[in-house]
């Protein structure tokens, strides 16, 4: 209950960062549309995702909180503090000259990004473009490390909803900026896109500081220090970097290729289906495994092994039971959603039919996306790294073979074909190794309630599929008519799925009673 409590905020958070990010998405497809603007500015943004991955979501969070519980567990919070202190004089002025080497660096950096934007055929104002967009995001890298840093001390002392709502300015920055200072055409307004990371980064940043002082944990700059607790902590973070992000590896792998063999707008279309897939996978995945690293770590310290395992098989099952209806409606449903919220303005239908294919494929890996991001805090949350990157090194091999393979033959699904296959390798690899060294076994109850759940998601993609073509006519209408036939259409989806999860006996009418009881 603990745990469906905390994933019940952060997830609520989180989900309603995600639907600020699909109004900013809506309002970009309308001003912006799916040419080289869209691309440019998307190549800019994707090195801000991808640290956010790796730090906000990922490597800093993983290394760090379970040395910060430690050092607290003995009740003594003043010295997991001066340990984090010690941790920003040293994380600080590397964070500066990192940015200040990434602003040099942007034409290479861009260039590579984007694969150098070799079908398209840029001219060199317009890769010049590019290129300013991505310096004007750069910034961003140091402002979202910094939060990271703040986000962890708040995640290990339970705060989790502080640092979930943090996402949200940065949203709340980038839609402002498309509502109210969209230019004359898509070239303008893709430079205000720019700004408004940046923006976004000082807002999380100034609000994590001070929800920080509001818990009585106030941070000092010091002189840095190579200490034994620092040196361990980054030891920690540079293979955690890789085993975190392998998820925007790929995509960036699948980015530079799409922009590299693909005709214009395919970067963009892979973008627009993965902000889909981010809604579930942003409410589920990130909310399980930032609730689930500082537990984990936590009841480990104290040496409750059983609770920790309990704690991971609930996880698993809550993390099945969310995603695999997401993942049937967006296989057997994906072209009225992609039409009902992007298509208008300047995007057109044959985006809608592309970006629908491109969701699908993304799709299929969506339960093991989910996965990777459960399964890894039992690495995380004993000290290990190390083998989680391992194993994300695979997957990206894997990811580049599908890629090379797939593209010339299936276009567009190609690349988010080839990222769920190398995520579902990731995550046997994962839970192989777990297995075999006695630190997770899946028990009774989620071995009998997965296929359950499966059966149950099938059934409601199965009528979502044969409901799609009666509110196909209203989802290209105004708004409001838009977002009543989706409306609709979800609550008629999850309906079916609440109705077949007691029909299969995925759950049970003791599992409401328990529930109300414990509330």
């Amino acid at each position: 209950m603990r745990l469906a409590r905390s994933l019940g905020s952060v997830g609520g958070l989180t989900l309603v960062s995600r639907l600020l990010a699909l109004v900013r998405d809506t309002l970009q497809a309308t001003y912006v549309g799916a040419g080289f603007a869209s691309d440019a500015f998307l190549v800019a943004f994707r090195l801000p995702n991808m640290f956010r991955a790796f730090f906000a979501e990922g490597a800093f969070s993983a290394a760090f909180i379970p040395m910060f519980n430690r050092k607290a567990a003995d009740g003594n919070t003043r010295t997991a503090i001066d340990f984090a202190e010690r941790a920003l004089a040293v994380l600080f002025p590397f964070l500066l000259v990192f940015t200040i080497a990434m602003l040099i660096a942007a034409w290479p950096v861009t260039w590579l990004l984007a694969g150098g934007f070799h079908r398209q055929h840029p001219t060199r104002e317009q890769f010049a473009f590019a290129v300013l967009l991505s310096r004007i995001t750069i910034p961003y890298l140091m402002l979202i490390s910094l939060a990271s840093l703040l986000g962890s001390i708040l995640n290990s002392l339970e705060r989790f909803w502080v640092n979930a709502a943090a996402p949200i300015l940065l949203n709340i920055a980038m839609v402002a900026g498309l509502f109210f200072f969209h230019g004359p055409d898509a070239y303008a307004t893709a430079r205000v896109q720019a700004i408004s990371v940046t923006a976004g980064g000082i807002l999380q940043l100034l609000w994590l500081i001070h929800a920080c002082r509001r818990a009585g944990v106030s941070m000092r700059l010091r002189r840095p220090v190579w200490d034994d607790d620092v040196k361990q902590l980054m030891k920690l973070i540079l293979p955690a970097a890789t085993g975190a992000g392998a998820s925007q590896i790929n995509l960036v792998i699948s980015t530079a290729l799409a922009g590299a063999l693909l005709s214009a707008g395919s970067i963009s279309a892979l973008y627009y289906a993965d902000r889909l897939n981010q809604l579930p996978l942003g409410m589920i995945g990130i909310g399980l495994g930032t609730v689930l690293l500082p537990t984990v770590s936590r009841l480990l310290t104290r040496g409750q092994e059983a609770e920790a395992l309990e704690t991971q098989n609930r996880g698993i099952e809550l993390a099945l039971f969310l995603t695999l209806p997401a993942t049937a409606a967006f296989i057997f449903a994906a072209h009225p959603i992609v039409r009902g919220v992007f298509q208008h303005g300047a995007f057109t239908a044959a985006d809608t039919t592309r970006v629908a294919w491109a969701l699908s494929a993304f799709s299929i890996g969506l339960p093991s996306y989910v996965l990777v991001k459960v399964l890894t805090p039992g690495f995380y949350a004993r000290a290990d790294t190390r083998t989680p990157v391992r194993y994300a090194i695979i997957s990206v091999g894997v990811n580049i073979v599908g890629n090379l393979i797939l593209i010339p033959t299936i276009g567009t699904m190609g690349p988010p074909l080839a990222t769920a296959l190398s995520s579902s390798v990731n995550v046997a690899m994962l839970y192989r190794t777990l297995g075999k060294r006695g630190h997770f076994t899946a028990d009774a109850r989620l071995r009998r309630r997965i296929p359950r759940l499966l059966l149950a998601a099938l059934m409601m993609g199965a009528v979502l599929y044969l409901l799609a073509p009666y509110v196909e006519a209203y989802l290209i209408r105004s708004l409001p008519i838009r977002i009543t036939a989706l409306a609709v259409l979800c609550a008629g989806g999850a309906l079916v799925y609440a109705i077949a999860c007691f029909a299969t006996g995925a759950f049970r009418r003791e599992d409401i009673k328990l529930l109300v009881r414990r509330r």
